[in-house]
């Protein structure tokens, strides 16, 4: 007895020989289906729990090693900066140097916007594009990432936050509670990528995070109107609804026409730049240095023409000095605790579903390996360390990350000179920024997110899959129209309905002999695909369990019916044999056994033959389990179909 070959090509053509045409005098070789050695539970269980955590089998490295090359190598592991550090040259810094100073231009002004975002003042933004960096530097494995805070997790932060508690009456708590978010955020990071479960951020599908970046865009561009008209009485709502009926109704006395024509100047002047970068990749740091540049502008146009003392809102004072320590604010007793928690791990999933993202498509493009769980302990952690020194959640940006690949970084060096940079604006420049437009920073905050908006992967999105355009929309309608709680629920709810779907409702189909060949495919898909004469031969794609097991019982019997029906009309031969085809069933469960069985009997009440081709190793070994083989026959069971139906085409020729 030979064992199985799992390749899923089994079920259509022998591996072993060519199986010729059935009107050949030769004989072919047939295989019987293999048999896998019995496993014990221990090894059983210990090889699943291998392949679910550790698929990458991450302890490789540290076989027939000593103890101090293990200890270093622990080392290099936890902290990769160890590893890159050893061959740093005055090359690698240079690159790092001009990434470093190009995202910092970058950086600094968008920090002050997104810190407005989660509601909280200028510096706080500020530091944490401080200390989060240089954690990540010292742990991350991505050469690419630029670490700071972003706008979709402060929209979100911000939002949640002042469900629980009013950002302008109760300041102090609200800022405590923003850092016990922080913290729970880093600790939901830190844990999921040390038990391995990384994964779990794959449930929300593409198509989701698509609609819901999108309507965030629009959410986060919208609240930014009341900087850019001038608006002082806004709506703490983010519906568009509420956003517009706002605006207009303050269009009579409360927009500000000096507020709109900076506001607009410099919008006008971002896209350009932005434009400008996109279509000669020789000129990325126009975008790079634009919003500064702008900030320079408005800030020393303001204070020049004293505009602020015609209604010309600016951000008046950030605080000067370094990150002070924010331990003894965070809540680790009463009822913020669980209001913090629960605010972090939605914060902590979405800023991991981010920065993944961004890190794997910049590995990609530099060729080489991101380790998910990885970067997931280093994002965590930092995130801790942040949120003990007054920053609020940091993950990596995609604009800033997109401009420190195209400036050339070589390691994470370019989130340290980032880091160094944002601490002299800290001890030295912040007091310059007081005359600064509120106006400048709502363009700033705009012109970085209309890029989120990927009407291009929608438009693919639609094409592809229209569930996942469902997906796509719905999420995105959430947030513009509802809030963005309600969009990432939608997009959450409508990922998992997927999930569901593909489950319970598995696909089934006929399949039919390819003229010529011994192939046998998917009749919809090859219409010159011919039936057999009194067989049917259905497939089922995918692993039959409790969720489905009844549905897969039912559509292949009344695939059968179907079929009987038509030969009848057709005045073809009685079917006297089904034939199901496993290759895709990768696993099967109890109430899987009980739904062949009960197929096996129904079957045979109608003198019909069960026959099972090419059941995969798992299968097979549960079928000899529960002795299922030895009702349907080890006769009954092929390695492939063409052996499958030679047998049955016999057996029919043999009956008077």
């Amino acid at each position: 007895m030979v064992h199985q070959h799992d390749e899923s090509t089994a079920n259509e053509v022998s591996t072993t020989t060519q199986l010729p045409s059935y009107g050949s005098s030769e004989e072919p070789r047939v295989y019987k289906v293999g048999c896998p050695p019995q496993k014990n539970f221990a090894r059983e269980f210990r090889d699943t729990l291998r392949e679910t955590f550790f698929h990458d089998n991450p302890l490789r490295q540290y076989k027939d090693q000593s103890g101090l090359a293990k200890f270093m190598m622990a080392l290099q592991f936890l902290f990769p900066i160890f590893e890159w550090g050893r061959c740093y040259n005055l090359r690698k810094f240079k690159g790092d140097l001009i990434a470093g100073l190009t995202i910092a231009s970058l950086c600094i002004p968008q920090d002050i916007g997104y810190s407005k975002l989660a509601n909280l003042d200028a510096q706080y933004g500020l530091y944490s594009s401080f200390v989060p960096p240089l954690i990540y530097a010292a742990m991350g494995s991505s050469k690419d990432i630029a670490i700071g805070p972003v706008a979709v997790v402060s929209l979100l932060i911000g939002s949640l936050l002042q469900n629980e508690v009013d950002p302008v009456k109760n300041k102090e708590e609200y800022l405590r509670l923003a850092f016990t978010a922080t913290f729970f955020a880093g600790i939901t990071q830190a844990a999921l990528g040390f038990l391995r479960l990384g994964f779990l951020i794959e449930f929300l599908s593409h198509a989701a995070i698509v609609g819901f970046m999108g309507g965030a865009a629009i959410t986060i561009a919208l609240q930014q109107l009341k900087y850019v008209l001038g608006i002082k009485s806004f709506t703490k709502k983010t519906d568009i609804i509420s956003v517009m009926r706002s605006v207009w109704t303050s269009a009579h006395h409360g927009w500000n026409w000096q507020t709109i024509v900076i506001g607009i100047t410099f919008l006008a002047f971002l896209l350009l730049a932005k434009y400008i970068g996109k279509k000669n990749r020789k000129f990325f740091w126009v975008p790079a240095i634009a919003p500064i540049t702008s900030v320079i502008l408005a800030t020393l146009f303001v204070f020049i023409t004293r505009a602020d003392k015609q209604g010309v809102q600016i951000v008046n004072h950030i605080k000067k000095g370094i990150n002070p320590s924010s331990v003894h604010k965070i809540y680790f007793t009463g009822p913020f605790v669980a209001k913090g928690f629960k605010i972090g791990v939605i914060s902590a999933m979405i800023g991991l579903t981010e920065a993944v993202a961004i890190g794997r498509t910049f590995a990609a493009l530099k060729d080489y390996q991101l380790d998910g769980n990885k970067e997931m302990v280093a994002l965590g952690t930092m995130n801790i360390a942040g949120s003990m020194t007054s920053c609020y959640i940091a993950t990596g940006s995609f604009s800033r990350s997109a401009v420190n690949f195209m400036a050339g970084c070589q390691t994470p060096v370019s989130n340290i000179i980032m880091s160094a940079v944002v601490l002299l604006t800290l001890l030295v420049i912040t007091p310059l920024f007081k005359y600064t437009p509120n106006a400048i920073l709502g363009s700033i905050i705009i012109s970085a997110v209309i890029g989120l908006v990927d009407y291009e992967a929608v438009i693919l999105i639609w094409k592809v899959d229209k569930m996942d355009f469902i997906a796509c929309m719905g999420a995105f309608f959430g947030v513009v129209f509802a809030s963005v709680e309600i969009g990432l629920l939608i997009a959450v709810s409508i990922s998992f309905a997927k999930i569901l779907l593909q489950v319970t409702r598995p696909r089934t189909v006929l399949l039919g002999n390819l003229p010529g060949t011994t192939i046998y495919r998917n009749t919809d898909q090859y219409p010159e695909a011919r039936h057999i004469p009194g067989v049917v031969i259905v497939r089922v794609d995918s692993a039959i369990y409790f969720s489905n097991s009844n549905y897969v019982r039912e559509r292949t019997l009344r695939w059968l019916t179907e079929e009987e029906e038509k030969a009848k009309a057709e005045g073809q031969s009685k079917i006297n044999f089904l034939i199901i085809e496993m290759s895709p069933v990768i696993d099967i469960d109890t109430s899987g056994i009980h739904a062949l069985e009960d197929l096996y009997k129904n079957l045979k009440k109608r003198d019909i033959q069960l026959i099972l081709a090419n059941p995969g190793s798992i299968v097979m070994e549960k079928l000899l389990s529960s002795k299922l083989n030895e009702h349907i026959g080890s006769n009954n069971i092929f390695l492939t179909v063409a052996d499958a139906v030679r047998f049955c085409t016999r057996k029919s020729m043999q009956e008077p």
